[in-house]
């Protein structure tokens, strides 16, 4: 933390199987995962720059090899530490993003419907949405997990992205059987 109480954060740019991805945290957690359009795939996940990282941030990309080698293996780590404001907050966005993470595991899907009764507001199918948009961390907190009622995959990344999540939900319904 610096003088004025901001956290001082850095950051590390992996190569991964969909894209780059750039996380960026402090020494108390992670802040952010963004994953980048329009780049290399490599089957390894690694820093592109070995570069010094906070011991939080060193176990996110711990935690991203893991998930990228064998999704069911992350169940046996330790969740990175999130830094991001909004998840440290009581806010109904919160609320829906730390549900997910908590009742949605690896190789599961929920619809928007059935994520709004999860929190006890059945109503709020349209706020989810925008919760999962302002998701700050995905792939840790699962938003890739969340379908349409109909089944279908729906938009990820602004509908730019929609090729990654097909991505994510093959690899982890290889990685459990299911």
């Amino acid at each position: 933390m610096s003088a004025s109480g901001a956290c001082e954060l850095c950051a590390v740019t992996l190569t991964s199987p969909v894209g780059e991805i750039l996380l960026r945290g402090c020494e108390k957690g992670v802040h952010t995962i963004d994953i980048k359009l329009n780049t290399d795939k490599e089957e390894s996940v690694h820093p592109v720059v070995l570069s010094e990282m906070s011991s939080e941030l060193q176990r996110c990309v711990d935690w991203l090899q893991c998930y990228f080698m064998n999704p069911e293996s992350i169940s046996a780590l330790p969740l990175p530490a999130l830094h991001h404001p909004l998840m440290q907050s009581d806010s109904f966005k919160a609320q829906v993003l730390k549900t997910l993470l908590k009742e949605v595991g690896v190789g599961k899907t929920v619809s928007y419907k059935q994520l709004a009764e999860m929190i006890g507001n059945p109503n709020a199918v349209r706020a989810v949405g925008s919760a999962m948009k302002q998701n700050p961390v995905p792939l840790i907190v699962p938003c890739h997990r969340v379908l349409l009622s109909s089944g279908h995959t729906g938009s990820y990344m602004g509908g730019k992205g929609d090729d990654i999540k097909v991505w994510l939900l093959t690899h982890e319904k290889k990685s459990s059987g299911a």
